[in-house]
C-alpha cells in the first residue's frame, strides 16, 4: 500500500509540473501542488518505509521529472499547441508616400518627439526635429528617412 501512495504522489507531481511548465505561465497552484506532492512522496518513503526506499524514491522522482520533461518536449504535443502562422500583412504607408519634403501641416497631438500630424489632409505619424511641439502648431516636413517623416516648426 505504501508503494501505491508513493507512485500516485510521484505521478501527480510529474503531471502537475508539466501543467505548470507548459500550460499555466508563472508560479501557480499547479507548481506548488506538484512540489508538495514530490516532497511528500519522498518524506513518506523515508519515514514509513526506510532509508533505502527513501533514497530510491528520491532518485526515481528526479529521473521521472527530468525524463517526463525531456519526452514531453520531444513529443509532437507542443507542435499542436504552438502558433505556426506567419504575419504577412503590411502597414498601410499610402499617406506617408504621398508626402514630400517641404509640405506643410499642423500637429494634431503634442509632438513629444513623436506624434500625429495632419499633412496634405492626411493623418500621419511624424517625428519632431525641433524638440517638443504643442498641438495645432504649424509644421513643415524637413526630411523623410526610412518611412519616418521629420518635421520642424514652420517659421
Amino acid at each position: 500500500m505504501d508503494a501505491v501512495i508513493i507512485i500516485a504522489l510521484l505521478l501527480a507531481a510529474v503531471i502537475l509540473f508539466l501543467v505548470e511548465l507548459f500550460f499555466i505561465p508563472g508560479v501557480s497552484i499547479a507548481g506548488i501542488a506538484g512540489l508538495g506532492c514530490l516532497f511528500y512522496a519522498n518524506y513518506y518513503a523515508f519515514v514509513n518505509i526506510g532509508m533505502t526506499a527513501g533514497i530510491i524514491t528520491l532518485i526515481v522522482s528526479i529521473v521521472a521529472c527530468v525524463a517526463s520533461l525531456f519526452f514531453f518536449m520531444r513529443s509532437k504535443t507542443l507542435d499542436k499547441l504552438a502558433l505556426n502562422k506567419n504575419i504577412t500583412s503590411k502597414v498601410d504607408r499610402e499617406a506617408e508616400q504621398s508626402i514630400k519634403v517641404g509640405d506643410v501641416g499642423t500637429c494634431v497631438t503634442r509632438l513629444a518627439l513623436i506624434g500625429q500630424a495632419e499633412i496634405n489632409e492626411k493623418l500621419v505619424e511624424v517625428r519632431s526635429a525641433d524638440g517638443f511641439l504643442d498641438e495645432k502648431t504649424p509644421i513643415v516636413v524637413t526630411r523623410i528617412a526610412a518611412g519616418t517623416i521629420f518635421v520642424e516648426k514652420q517659421k
